[in-house]
């Protein structure tokens, strides 16, 4: 149970909450119920309650994992953040949000070797994870992976934005690593996809204003929360950022965002979670960590049939960073080998991966 709704939907249908887990649910104001119920085998995680109902589970036989106090995050979340989560009280600056806060709780734990701290990390990764995973139930997702540096108002974020928009007006659900650059781009161009094709364009315009998250992350940020109070009522899509890069803010558009402490689990699981191919636009060493991190379940067949990988700039992959002579001879003679495709332009990259989709 993740909200106060299920949980009175459960008492009311069974008067019990034996063998339930229940997850970031404020209770104080259930203190009744939770005195006359059945707790037998259930699990409370991080759910405030009065200390008289706490003892009373307690003894009932249920294990009561409590809130946690002074943190920046709460580690037993229920749900993914959304970007009025993440980014609340920007207007005091980019310092008092959530996201900066907790990504300075990361900076002074990651290194103090805390195993308390290393614990809630790890308890919050697998608690988004586990979130992730719920809202992606029955979901065909493609992933848009591309560099943070791609800036707004430039031919290559506008190309990005197009394919998000695209791709989400066919039915996918558009995933990226929530990050700027074409992940902003990608997350963009979902959020337009239910307006007319003019929206975009004006949307475009309006954050050319403030192309990069350097120097300023509030002025970057704001522009976007701007779109969005133009546009309220934006497609939704998913971002997966990591505070292990908490240089880089998360950006807005995306209305589901998965953030983690720990780079491996965010990154090998956005791209399990993208069943219905990857679309590689240009970008640096993160970018060809993503493709090959792509590669090897498709090489191997660890995921069941390889899922489409589709790489967009055939100079920049073939001259710049070469890793498409090596994923070809990767592919070589094995089923991978007909679910991988070059194009030149990020307009063919939606007719490429229908075609590698079969």
């Amino acid at each position: 149970m993740e909200s106060l709704d299920e949980f009175d939907a459960v008492v009311a249908a069974h008067g019990s909450l034996a063998h339930h887990r229940v997850q970031a649910v404020d209770l104080t104001g259930r203190t009744e119920a939770l005195l006359a119920a059945d707790t037998t085998g259930a699990v409370f995680l991080g759910c405030p309650m009065d200390p008289q109902a706490a003892a009373r589970v307690r003894a009932g036989g249920a294990l009561v994992f409590p809130p946690v106090p002074g943190l920046p995050f709460d580690p037993y979340r229920g749900l993914l953040y959304s970007p009025g989560d993440l980014y609340a009280s920007l207007d005091e600056g980019y310092e008092a949000t959530p996201d900066a806060r907790a990504y300075a709780w990361f900076q002074e734990t990651r290194d103090d070797g805390d195993v308390f701290a290393s614990m809630l990390r790890a308890v919050h990764d697998d608690s988004v994870s586990d979130a992730l995973d719920e809202l992606l139930v029955g979901r065909r997702v493609v992933g848009v992976m591309g560099g943070h540096a791609m800036a707004r108002g430039t031919r290559e974020y506008e190309g990005a934005a197009r394919l998000g928009r695209t791709l989400a007006r066919a039915g996918f659900t558009v995933a990226t690593g929530g990050g700027p650059g074409a992940m902003e781009a990608a997350n963009l161009g979902a959020y337009a996809a239910p307006y007319a094709d003019g929206m975009l364009d004006e949307a475009l315009l309006l954050l050319a204003k403030a192309p990069s998250f350097r120097p300023s992350v509030a002025d970057w940020a704001a522009a976007a929360f701007e779109v969005r109070r133009r546009w309220p009522d934006g497609g939704a899509s998913v971002g997966i950022p990591t505070w292990f890069y908490g240089h880089e803010p998360p950006n807005p558009f995306a209305a589901h965002i998965a953030k983690y402490f720990a780079n491996a689990i965010r990154e090998d699981g956005l791209l399990a979670r993208s069943n219905a191919g990857v679309v590689f636009l240009p970008g640096a060493a993160g970018t060809v960590q993503e493709v090959f991190d792509s590669a090897t379940p498709n090489y191997y067949g660890s995921r069941g049939e390889p899922r489409p990988m589709v790489l967009v700039d055939r100079a920049h992959w073939t001259e710049d960073l070469p890793a498409w002579p090596l994923l070809t001879a990767l592919a070589r003679g094995r089923s991978m080998e007909t679910r991988i495709a070059l194009v030149d332009r990020v307009e063919e990259a939606p007719e490429a991966l229908k075609r590698l989709l079969g």
